[in-house]
């Protein structure tokens, strides 16, 4: 949801406070224009077009590029954007509210991650000097998300308090978060190859390893946030970057392999269930530990209990859903035996099937469809398996894998669309060879290219 920690826009260089008042007074002025809130994002009213014109502004200022590994989107920004200042200025709410110059000010403060427009008015005077704390403090913050090693032990040796200091902003984190990669603005979620080597830098400094950060609803701490990121696990640094943290005695919250697991996080998940006391039977299962996984669920469900129980019942749909999502077949078939439901489903409507192929494991998709698994429960984006599927492909899914998948649903008798989104080369082609064919102009929902989008607005 806008706005949060993650999507905080960036500030331009040598922001002007001045200019920032500008921007508010323009926001009011586009509140009061007349120009209605619409249903369709392909007719902007005048407040989505300030947000354009700012944003844009602020990309150009910046000269920010946008990777595709980062969770930011600029069209989501523009997007965000307007939707929450349409929701702070009260502009068809009906409320009462009026299109105030407070109220701007807000959006805009809210917007770059701050509290308050005086919080953001006093950080934007503080960067206005050169080597004061607050500049400083940015400046460390870049060093460290672009890999700059040099330039942060220069600062570090200048300024040695800097690792004790937060952040301004709201999440209030600390010089050691940003080498998680997680929870802070996303622009600067970035892992460079020597992130363990700052992280030991900051550590061997005096940072505290087991300080919070307000973020996820707070007490994140940064070993938390980099089991879960996926910028270390892309970077291939994720176990030797929590292997430091603990060296330097972080501490593992309670269900951080469960919530590795939830975010996709396997090697994470796998290198800290090592790590810990004990594993709940969902745990055990998401790490393929099926020597744990039958003791537990014994010990669970008691020596007359029944799989129908509703804790017992909760912990083994996890079990089955985590298994199948990493390709853990063993568990997989030792749950399906015990009479675990194959049509369970986690709270977003995905099955046991759609997790399965979502972490692209054809061998356990062919393993639940011999349990009945269903091919046409829709998740709650309304997609089948075979959607699913598609969406996994098109988003950096390999291709071979995916086609196995698509072989083994389509076998089993799921129903093939005639059309579909383009996918890639490869599984374009084998839906072709079996009757569906790649529609240029559809695209996947929330997706649809900015140019287009600017297209229709002017058409």
């Amino acid at each position: 949801m806008f706005p949060n920690p993650q999507s905080a826009l960036p500030l331009p260089p040598r922001p002007s406070l001045e200019r920032y008042r500008k921007i508010a007074k323009e926001l009011v002025k586009a509140c009061r224009s007349g120009s209605k809130p619409t249903v369709s994002s392909d007719e902007p009213d005048a407040i989505s077009l300030w947000g354009e014109a700012w944003i844009d502004d602020l990309v150009r200022l910046t000269g920010l590029t946008v990777e595709p590994q980062l969770p930011v989107r600029i069209e989501s920004w523009i997007d965000g954007v307007a939707e929450f200042a349409r929701r702070q200025l009260g502009k068809g709410e009906g409320d009462g509210r009026t299109c105030t110059l407070a109220d701007a000010q807000f959006v805009i403060a809210r917007s770059h991650g701050f509290e308050s427009w005086p919080k953001f008015a006093r950080h934007l005077e503080a960067l206005q000097a050169v080597q004061s704390p607050e500049w400083r403090f940015e400046a460390t913050v870049d060093a460290i998300v672009s890999g700059d090693i040099a330039l942060l032990e220069r600062l570090l040796t200048e300024e040695p308090g800097l690792v004790q200091a937060r952040s301004m902003r709201e999440h209030g984190a600390t010089l050691l978060h940003y080498v998680a990669a997680n929870g802070v603005e996303g622009y600067r979620q970035k892992t460079p190859q020597n992130i363990v080597e700052i992280a030991a830098m900051l550590l061997r400094a005096g940072a505290d390893v087991n300080a919070t950060a307000n973020v996820y609803g707070g007490g994140s701490t940064t070993l938390g946030l980099a089991a879960t990121s996926g910028h270390p696990d892309r970077a291939g640094v994720q176990e030797e970057l929590l292997r430091v943290l603990l060296e330097h005695g972080a501490k593992i919250p309670d269900g951080t392999v469960r919530v590795c697991l939830a975010n996709g996080r396997a090697k994470a998940a796998e290198f800290l269930a090592s790590r810990v006391g004990h594993l709940s039977l969902a745990e055990a299962a998401g790490v393929g530990r099926l020597d744990l996984v039958e003791p537990d669920l014994v010990a669970s469900l008691g020596k007359d209990a029944a799989l129908h129980a509703d804790a017992a019942r909760e912990e083994l749909q996890n079990g089955l859903l985590f298994s199948c999502q990493f390709g853990h077949d063993s568990v997989v078939d030792f749950l399906l035996k015990m009479g675990v439901d194959p049509k369970v489903s986690d709270g977003r409507g995905q099955t046991a099937l759609h997790h399965a192929v979502i972490g692209g494991h054809a061998t356990t998709v062919r393993l639940l469809l011999e349990h009945k698994a269903p091919l046409e429960a829709k998740n709650s984006y309304g997609g089948t398996v075979l959607d699913q599927a598609l969406w996994s492909a098109a988003h950096g899914g390999d291709p071979d894998a995916y086609i196995a998948i698509l072989e083994a649903l389509t076998a089993a008798g799921a129903r093939m669309p005639e059309g579909h989104v383009p996918v890639n080369s490869r599984v374009d082609a084998w839906l072709d060879e079996h009757g569906s064919r790649a529609e240029p102009g559809w695209y996947w929902s929330g997706e649809k290219p900015r140019d287009e989008r600017q297209r229709n607005s002017r058409s």
